[in-house]
This record gives structure tokens, sequence and C-alpha cells, in this order.
């Protein structure tokens, strides 16, 4: 045996042995397992893997989920339970579309040179070029998880099965079109959920305008608002019901700053008194709460600003103006006209930002897919709370289940739809005939020149045929009210493709049952609802929570039984990392350096569900070091089986010292054991490392050197604990077991039970 532990020569040899067994894939270690022993397991223990960008490197989240997954997969396959872990990777929706334009920009190119097709399949080709980059780093931090049954979120099993899903919802009338306000980044071109969208408080200006009185323009209210760009398209002023100093004014009219065309003051409970004047304007295509009460008074839609973030064409001087421009244009010509009482420029505002680029979200009127999350015949927010109630999924992480009722009991109808082309095309066709001119198109003609956005019927009399604009077709743009056929194919010669594809979540909402039911014969019945959902805090609502909605409606089973939720890694000072301050670990910078198991030690121990962790480089290379203590302690034992001039010390031994250390052995087995039954994963890598270190080797190893521990009492406690230690750090651990299965006679090949460690029995008591 070297006298050192060489991780960088180990690992990809020890990984290279398990998947030669084939020990990650439950159909053959259940066959063998059973032939073997005649055991037949009896309890199935499962968990999809959260599926990591394809495109992407792994970053340290990804290192802790592997981790944390790896740990309870490898202990309850040596439990002997029907074990599977099934990977997978993402297709990731508007992240990686938003990566390869920026490839694209490089290249002087953008979106808007080619048709839909042709850009799917350049980035098709482009993550296919990069998708075994994730696999290749998973495999590095020792995940076991059965690559035979390995999904890609757009894998056409999965399309199909997402297709379907959308077209049983839609005959089930969950599944509805309407023009309401979204998120929209007009530089990703593409709508957001509220989830998807960072609100950061910024210091803005606070506008108070001076808005004439229709009877007497002499005289004049104020009007604070943060936004005066838009007020050409406003029509209502508000003030609340119930402010005695505005009441007066309930029914007047003013006149438009802008336009002078006369605008009612209306009531309603929404507006704040306290803010501004009380008087507030009313903008219902750009404010999410205006557009609500535009509602309850039956009040008009028109909008301002289009999907470029540009004025649109009734903005009169302002047309064409980006928001910020056409902000500071209209400031100018308001000023001018003294119709500005004052400027606060220390207003501290909430900004919504676009979570990949990072720009303002402009709030605009879209036509939409929307999913009803509470339907009164499938009220899906409704049957998760049961779920939760009758426990039949366990929140593992402080305080999370109260923040996953609050919003499932107030969430709001799911938008999605998402304009962008990489991903699953929402499966619906809109009909042209009678809509040429409610239809609008982009597209790019025969001659490769892009054809912004027009009336189909404007494209038609200017020569274009239908098939041209169909074969390049960029974005269909059709009324809320238009007739759409729900298919996977073309339903006639006179309809057009919805252009839009399904949100991400929509489609990895699905995941736990899309996996199971694509994969081997029978995985579904054997393994859904699955064991544990693992995955960070932060995706609880984006992802879990749609998990939840969409197995109770699709299986009336919730997905999982319990569901584990690690917090952040920070930093070595409990600092967030960011690639600005420079504090970002790359997890295989450090496998590379210290190796798997140190690094999957430093992301476990002592961590808990729920709360962020702190790792730095120190604690990494404290664990390499455990690494090491292992692998001294088997390299002394076996020096010490080796050398039979201790063969006199066993006749004084003190039996009762022997049984005292087996039961203080089973003591720390049983500990392990529980606290890994109970999801305590941090905790269990606690109690096996400082049992190991400071009771094994400080103590144990040196009563046997001494003459008080027998060695078979000590080889009995060296290979119970690598059988403990293994799902934490699983590279040395096997590499030492393949040392004393080489090195061993045929009584010690029977006391270490298996060849392989990974397949070896977990003690018991």
């Amino acid at each position: 045996m070297e006298k050192n532990f060489d991780h960088a020569q180990q690992e990809a040899a020890m990984y290279d042995l398990w998947e030669k067994a084939e020990a990650f894939n439950p159909d053959r270690m259940q066959t063998k397992k059973k032939t073997e022993s005649g055991r037949v397991k009896s309890k199935q223990f499962s968990i999809i893997m959260p599926p990591p960008n394809a495109n992407d490197p792994l970053h340290v989240g990804h290192a802790m989920f592997i981790s944390v997954e790896d740990i309870l997969i490898r202990y309850h396959r040596m439990k002997g339970d029907d074990t599977v872990w099934i990977p997978g990777t993402d297709h990731a929706g508007i992240e990686t579309q938003f990566v390869f334009e920026k490839k694209l920009a490089k290249q002087g190119k953008s979106r808007f040179n080619f048709d839909r097709d042709t850009l799917y399949k350049m980035i098709w080709d482009y993550v296919q070029e990069n998708s075994g980059v994730a696999v290749d780093q998973m495999k590095k931090l020792g995940a076991s998880a059965d690559w035979s049954r390995f999904k890609f979120t757009l894998d056409p099993s999965v399309v199909d099965f997402v297709v379907q899903t959308f077209q049983k919802m839609h005959d089930d009338g969950l599944v509805y079109r309407d023009l309401k306000l979204v998120n929209y980044c007009t530089h990703c071109g593409t709508s957001y959920s509220e989830l998807e969208v960072n609100h950061t408080e910024q210091t803005t200006n606070l506008y108070y305008i001076k808005y004439p009185m229709a009877d007497d323009p002499n005289e004049h209210i104020v009007v604070a608002t943060t936004r005066p760009e838009p007020i050409f398209a406003d029509q209502y002023l508000a003030v609340h019901p119930d402010d005695s100093s505005k009441q007066h004014l309930i029914g007047k009219k003013v006149l438009n700053p802008l336009t002078k065309q006369p605008m009612e003051i209306i009531a309603d409970s929404f507006v704040d008194p306290e803010f501004g004047t009380g008087i507030v304007k009313l903008t219902p295509a750009h404010d999410f709460t205006d557009f609500e009460v535009a509602q309850r008074h039956h009040l008009p839609l028109v909008p301002a600003i289009g999907l470029d973030g540009k004025i649109l064409e009734n903005g009169g001087e302002f047309a064409g103006l980006k928001v910020a421009e056409a902000r500071k244009k209209v400031v100018e010509v308001l000023e001018k006209a003294n119709l500005i009482e004052k400027i606060n420029s220390q207003y501290v505002n909430r900004i919504g930002t676009c979570y990949r680029c990072g720009r303002i979200i402009e709030i605009l009127p879209l036509p939409q897919f929307f999913i009803k999350v509470k339907d009164q015949k499938n009220n899906l927010t409704q049957k998760v709370l049961d779920v939760l109630d009758k426990q039949e999924t366990k929140i593992y992480g402080a305080g999370r289940e109260k923040i996953l009722r609050n919003w499932l009991e107030n969430l709001k109808d799911w938008n999605i739809s998402r304009q962008i082309v990489w991903g699953i095309r929402i499966p619906v066709w809109y009909e042209i005939t009678g809509n040429e001119e409610k239809i609008s198109v982009t597209f790019i003609n025969s001659k490769g020149e892009f054809q912004k956005t027009a009336t189909l019927q404007k494209r038609l009399d200017e020569g274009y045929s239908i098939d041209e604009i169909k074969k390049g077709l960029q974005q269909v743009y059709a009324p809320a009210e238009n007739h759409f056929v729900v298919s996977e194919k073309n339903p006639g010669e006179t309809y057009l493709p919805e252009t839009d594809t399904f949100d991400t979540w929509f489609s990895s909402g699905q995941w736990p049952i899309v996996t199971l039911k694509t994969n081997k014969e029978n995985d579904f019945d054997r393994f859904y609802p699955t064991t544990v959902m693992e995955t960070a805090y932060d995706i609880l609502l984006f992802w879990v929570m749609r998990m939840m909605m969409m197995g109770v409606y699709l299986e009336n089973k919730t997905p999982f039984a319990h569901v584990y939720l690690h917090g952040l890694v920070r930093d070595e000072k409990g600092q967030k990392m960011s690639k600005s301050k420079g504090n970002v670990i790359n997890p295989l910078e450090f496998v590379n350096k210290y190796g798997a198991d140190a690094v999957r030690m430093a992301l476990i121990m002592s961590s808990t569900p729920g709360s962020d962790s702190a790792v730095g480089e120190s604690k990494i290379r404290g664990m390499r070091n455990f690494s090491n203590k292992i692998w001294n302690a088997v390299r002394f034992i076996l020096l010490t089986l080796e050398d039979e001039s201790q063969n006199h010390s066993e006749k004084n031994l003190d039996s009762v010292k022997d049984q005292a250390f087996e039961k203080k052995l089973n003591e720390v087995v049983g500990q392990v054991t529980d606290q890994l039954e109970k999801l305590k994963v941090g905790m269990a890598a606690e109690i096996a490392y400082n049992e190991f270190w400071h009771w094994f080797c400080d103590e144990c190893i040196e009563e046997q050197k001494k003459g008080n521990l027998s060695r078979d009492a000590l080889l009995k406690g060296l290979i119970t604990f690598l059988r403990l230690l293994h799902p934490f750090a699983p590279f040395v651990t096997e590499t030492v077991w393949q040392e004393l299965w080489n090195n061993g006679d045929e009584q010690l090949k029977k006391q270490l039970g298996s060849k392989l460690l990974i397949v070896a029995e977990w003690p018991t008591e």
C-alpha cells in the first residue's frame, strides 16, 4: 500500500470500477444481491436529480446537492433498498438563449438574423457541444446516479409528455389565453413570472405634475408619479373614497397635461392617501394595480410602450423614443409649460429588473397562456395544501413550509408563455382566415432580410406568400380572442403556429413524473412517489411548488415524500459568493487540488436543511487531511495484520475491553444510521468524522498498539467505519477497501463480505 492517498490517480479509477460493475443501476444490483445473498429488497428509495443547465459548468450549489443526494443514495443502496437516482440536464430556456445571443453578438449578429427553426437548430448544436461537461463534473464529484436512465428536458419523449399534459389541462379547462399585464424584458424579448423578477430599492425622481381642471384651466391639482412618460395614454385619475379632503374631486375632470384631453377622477380604495398628494394617475396598461382598478371600473386599456421598449405611435412627438429618453423629453415639455410643481430626487422606489440581463422590467399588456391555479373543479393550490396538511410531503428547512403555504394561498394564475425560441413550443395554431388584419408577424424573407412587426394583411398586400412567411417565421402576435386549436401537428393550410414556448418551470414541473414514465418499463409503478426531492431553498417557489401542483393534478399523489432544502453556500466569512467580490468557489478546482471527498465533506459537515453554511479553502484542506487519516489508519492496520511478531500479544488481551469497544461501535452505528434516517445528513457526517478520528484513530489504535485491544476488534471497527464513512467520502473508502480485499486472505474477504464497498451491506447495531 502506497504511503499517501493520491486522489488524482485513485478517484477516476474507482469511478470506472463502479461503472463497470453497473453498481449504480438498481436493476443490475437487485438481481446481483438476490443471487448472492438471497436477500430480496422490500423498500424503494428514489431521488430525481434537479437537472443542472446542460450548457454550463457546475457551481458550488450543484456540488452541494450532488453531495447530499449521493450520500442518501449510497446509504440506502447499502441498506439493501431498491435504490435509484435518476440524473438529467435542463435546457434552461432563457438562460441558454441569453448566453447564445451574447455569442452571436460577438459575431456581429443577433436573433433577428434567423428564423426560429434555424435559431433553434443552432442553439441545439451549441448545447450538444457542451452538454457533456456537466455530466463529467458530476461524475468527478462521485455522483452514483444511474446514467442509463439519464434524461434531457428536450428529449423527444419528454417533449411529447409535456405537450400531452398541456392538451389534458386545456381539455380540463385549466388553460386559457387572455390579454393581461406581464413582466417583460425588452432586451431579452420575453415575459417572466413575478418570481423571476429581481426587485431592488433605487433612488429615483418623484415628479409632482400639475393637471389643469377641465372647467377652469387656471386651476389645477397636483399628481405625484415616478413615471411621467406614459401620461399621454392616461385617461383617469383616482383618489381614496374615504379621503375627506379629496371627495369633492370625485366625478370631476382634469385635462391631460400632454394631450389636453379630459380625464375623469374616480374613487377607489387602492389609493394610498399618504402617497404624494393623495391623487394618483391610472396607467392600466403598464401597472398591475392600475390594471385591476381598470377591470373593476371597466376602464379602457391604452398601451403607451411597445415590446421593443419604445413609445408607441400614439405618443405623438415622443413616438419611437426609448423609455428613458421619452421620460427626459416629457419632463422638458412639462417644465416648459410650467406644469411641474417640484421634483423629489431622493424618492426610494422598488424597481423590477430582469434576473438575466439586469435591465429594468417593463410591465406590458400581452396575450398569454395561463394555468388556472384555483379552478373550482381542479384547485391545484388547495390540493398541495391538502398534501401538506396530511403530511404526505414533509418539508425540511427552517420555516420553509410556512413560506410555501403563504404562496399557495395567494398564488395568481400561472403565466406559462415565453417569447423565446429555445424550449418546447406551445402546441397551438391560429386560424388565419378572417384574422389577417388582427394577426401580426415578424419574419425573415427569402432574401434573408428581417421584416419587423406588421399585420399579416399588410405583408400579403406587399406580395409575400403565406409559405414564405411560415418558412422565415420569427414571431406571431394574435389577439387574445383569436380562435386557436391545440394540436402537435399543423391542423391545416390556413393556420399559423404559436411561436411562444413553455415557461421552463412548466416542463420541469413535471420532472418526477416524466422521468419515470418515459424511462425503463415499470419505473413509474416502482418508484413513484419518489422518496426525496433535494434542492436549494431559493428554488422552493420556482420549482418545488410547481412540481407538487403538477404531481397532484396528473397522478393524485404528491411527487415526493420529503423535500430537503439545503441552504446557500457562503464563503469562509459568511458572505454571499459573487464574482465581483472574488470569493466564488469553483468546486472542480478544489476537487482537482484536494480531492472530491474533501470537497464533499467540507460542504456537508454540520450543514442543516434551510440554513446557509460557510465553506472556504481552509475547510476543504482540513477535510483532505481526513482522507489521509482514513488512508493511514488502513495502512497501519494492514501492516499490523502482516506483522506476525505481534501474535503473542493476543494471549494477554482483556476481552472486557473488546466488549466495551464493540458496544461503543454499535452506538456509533446507531447514531449515524438514526441521523441519516431523519435526513440529518450534516449531523451524520459530523458523528462519523468525530468518532472515527478522535475515538477510533486517536484512542483505539493507540490501545491496540499497547496490547489492550485485539487486532480482530480493531479490524472489525475499521471495516464498520469504512461502511459508515463510504456515503460521505466514497473515493478514499472504496480505494482502501480494494487494498484490504486485494491484500487479504480468504478470512479477511469473508469479513469484508463484498468485493465492492459501494454495494456492501450497511452495518447494523
